[in-house]
């Protein structure tokens, strides 16, 4: 499989503003969706599920703090904040209500471009490289290239199949229900649809058991009947 790109959506008013960005992170290697006012923005992060999404928080139909809020209800996708807003107040408020980071306009496009790989490597949790790859023995999961590997060679993941491998990477140790997994890869509007997460992890763990005869990635994540999934930790046997 070849690497993807990773999505970033852009969400800004401003058109000459918004298509000069798109373009410009396009050649750095972004797939760029754009949108320009709000409820567009949420239209399409519910339709792709981006990497990243930039936000102007000066909207023509919402305050941009009303969509960071309603992608916080649903998922952990890393927002980046860009506003003309300056005061502490408002940086302080945007932080509090989920974003990742917040960049005052105007911003320099290789500052923007270190706060953007930043927040992509924190969201691969805490056992994330400076890069943001997570290992677990064999397997290699890079987020900004959107790659999976066992023993060096590529996974052919779907784009689903690549979310949920990543949900579980960076919730190493810990319990991921299957609501939290519906919400983070699929969207509040799936959150009853439980079959859906059966079929996919079965698919991963089937695709990760291929790659990996030897068998050390078959209880990377154990089914908890009722609940969801147990991920195994960094140190488990």
């Amino acid at each position: 499989m070849s690497a993807a790109r990773p999505v970033v959506l852009v969400v800004e008013d401003d058109e000459a503003t918004r298509v000069t960005l798109g373009r410009d992170l396009a050649a750095r290697g972004w797939e760029v969706v754009e949108a320009p006012d709000g409820q567009t923005a949420l239209d399409r992060w519910e339709a792709g599920r981006p990497d990243l999404v930039l936000l102007d928080l000066g909207l023509p139909d919402m305050d941009g703090a009303r969509v960071l809020r309603r992608i916080r209800r649903e998922a952990t996708t890393p927002v980046l904040i860009l506003s003309a807003r300056d005061a502490e107040r408002a940086k302080i408020e945007a932080l509090e209500s989920g974003a990742d980071d917040y960049v005052t306009k105007p911003f320099s496009t290789r500052e923007l471009q270190a706060r953007m790989r930043a927040v992509l490597r924190r969201s691969s949790g805490p056992a994330a490289d400076a890069a943001g790859r997570v290992t677990v023995g064999p397997l290699v999961l890079d987020p900004l290239q959107r790659l999976v590997t066992v023993g060096g060679r590529p996974v052919a993941l779907t784009p689903r199949e690549f979310e949920i491998l990543r949900v579980f990477l960076a919730h190493q140790g810990r319990l991921v229900t299957r609501g939290r997994l519906l919400r983070a890869v699929w969207g509040e509007a799936y959150q009853a649809e439980h079959h859906y997460v059966h079929v996919y992890v079965s698919q991963v763990r089937r695709k990760l058991a291929e790659a990996d005869p030897d068998g050390g990635l078959r209880d990377l994540f154990v089914a908890e009947p009722g609940v969801g999934y147990r991920v195994r930790g960094p140190s488990s046997p």
